[in-house]
């Protein structure tokens, strides 16, 4: 007889969401006083995107909000976090805000919460307005300053009605990917920029913090989320562990040391003292991007597994980060990234809800009695309706389970894991990869814009609904 198997049960205040970010789905890129971000620019400069696919239209949310929330209320979602696009509420990203740009997130949050959802705000999702990236982007400190007008608008605007906050979304992506590699908006490929982004993006996010204290009311929670990577060396020997050391000091330390610690890791001035000499980090920077923190967002996806190699090492660099001949790991030549064992997804990451788990661990050590919130996880796969419509995504539930009931483990060991917010709500814009890869709970056809939500979705809004995990087979 087969042992009974013990159901996975969630406390009963546990946030069940998803996840979008504005210019992957919201589309209406020109209507209501909206002007260019880095990412319209970007996605219309031919070579940069697959198929030179773009955000114009997207899936129309601009327009079908409604019926989106409506969804979510029929999944059982209790959360949902979204993003502002900058350049459709400050659209030069300075002076006075544009009212109807905002009055359209003053209906999204009166949407949800009139049907019991909680919205979760994230204010940059990378899609910075083109008037400041002509002005020099985050490498310059000014954009900062900017930054920090905009959320004390946005916080004044929607304070009242909004819990929970987030200033930024991956910081890293935005500054690695943005300005090193180049395989993200702005599709710049320097080095010390990159580097000087990272300082940037951190005071912004202090500056921030500071001005929605003064906007919101204090009942309110300030967060950021980090997509901490959860870096493995290939082996024990010195040069494996100092090479891991290396890529954490770049994917993690330059963002949590001066966040959660006020200070940059002493080995990441060492590791990149050939790129920069750190002058831009002026007195009183780090006190100020070291604000008191309510929550931390943690988004997660993949392990990295890594080893020494010789800077000169031949073969493409297998840090799932997309293709591109310029690192986004400036000072790290000597370290070669390696693909993980397993199972993968159509993003070519291995999955592995242990990366989850032990990521959950590290920040409960980092920040002992600070929230935490899974704000992004999920997988993308192939999906096509079947010939009756329906969308089975089989894999996408296994995924699940094993991530969640990671969760829940780290939960059980003492974690104060809060909430769980999936990546994605429904299939969209996956930036440099156009439309061909599918996030998505809710299937969207990109012809007529129809929203279907797979299996996947069903078995996440019962997990919603009863805080207790399906079975990996029940759809």
């Amino acid at each position: 007889m087969p042992e009974p198997v013990t159901p996975v049960t969630f406390p009963p205040a546990f946030l069940w969401g998803a996840a979008t970010s504005a210019y992957q789905i919201e589309g209406a890129v020109r209507e209501d006083g909206r002007t260019p971000s880095i990412w319209d620019t970007f996605s219309h400069t031919p070579g940069r995107t697959a198929g030179g696919e773009h955000g114009d239209i997207a899936v129309d949310h601009y327009h079908r909000y409604r019926d989106d929330v409506a969804l979510m209320a029929d999944l059982g979602l209790t959360a949902y976090r979204f993003s502002v696009s900058w350049s459709r509420v400050q659209p030069t990203g300075r002076g006075p805000a544009v009212q109807v740009g905002l009055d359209f997130y003053r209906r999204l949050v009166d949407e949800l919460l009139a049907v019991g959802i909680k919205p979760a705000l994230t204010l940059y999702h990378w899609d910075l307005p083109q008037e400041l990236e002509d002005a020099g982007g985050w490498p310059e400190r000014d954009t900062a300053y900017r930054f920090a007008e905009y959320a004390q608008i946005v916080g004044e605007a929607l304070g009242d009605r909004v819990e929970q906050w987030i200033t930024l979304n991956e910081p890293w992506c935005s500054a690695f990917l943005g300005y090193g590699s180049g395989v993200h908006a702005p599709g710049r490929t320097d080095a010390g920029a990159s580097l000087r982004a990272a300082h940037h993006l951190n005071l912004a996010h202090g500056l921030a913090t500071s001005a929605l204290r003064s906007a919101i009311p204090a009942r309110n929670s300030i967060a950021v989320s980090l997509n901490s990577s959860v870096v493995r060396p290939a082996s024990q020997s010195p040069a494996d562990l100092a090479a891991a050391r290396k890529i954490d000091d770049l994917a993690n330390g330059v963002f949590h040391g001066p966040m959660l610690h006020g200070a940059y890791p002493q080995s990441l001035f060492e590791a990149t003292r050939s790129i920069t000499d750190w002058s831009y980090v002026l007195d009183n920077d780090l006190t100020l991007i070291h604000q008191p923190l309510d929550a931390l967002g943690l988004n997660y996806y993949t392990p990295t597994l890594v080893e020494a190699a010789a800077s000169a090492s031949a073969g493409p660099r297998a840090d799932g980060h997309g293709a591109s001949a310029h690192s986004p790991w400036p000072g790290a030549d000597d370290v070669a990234f390696l693909q993980t064992p397993g199972e993968r997804t159509e993003m070519g990451w291995t999955i592995d809800p242990t990366g989850l788990y032990d990521l959950i661990a590290r920040y409960t050590r980092e920040a002992p009695g600070l929230p935490l919130y899974v704000t992004e996880n999920g997988a993308a796969y192939d999906d096509k309706p079947d010939p009756e419509g329906r969308v089975h995504d089989p894999e996408r539930i296994a995924y699940l389970h094993g991530h969640l009931s990671a969760v829940r483990r780290a939960i059980a060991d003492g974690a104060d894991v809060r909430g769980y917010y999936l990546w994605s709500l429904m299939d969209n814009f996956e930036w440099a990869y156009g439309y061909e890869k599918r996030f998505g709970a809710v299937y969207v056809d990109y012809a007529t814009l129809a929203r279907t939500p797979k299996s996947s979705a069903r078995w996440y809004g019962e997990a919603a609904r009863t805080g207790v995990l399906p079975t990996a087979g029940e759809a």
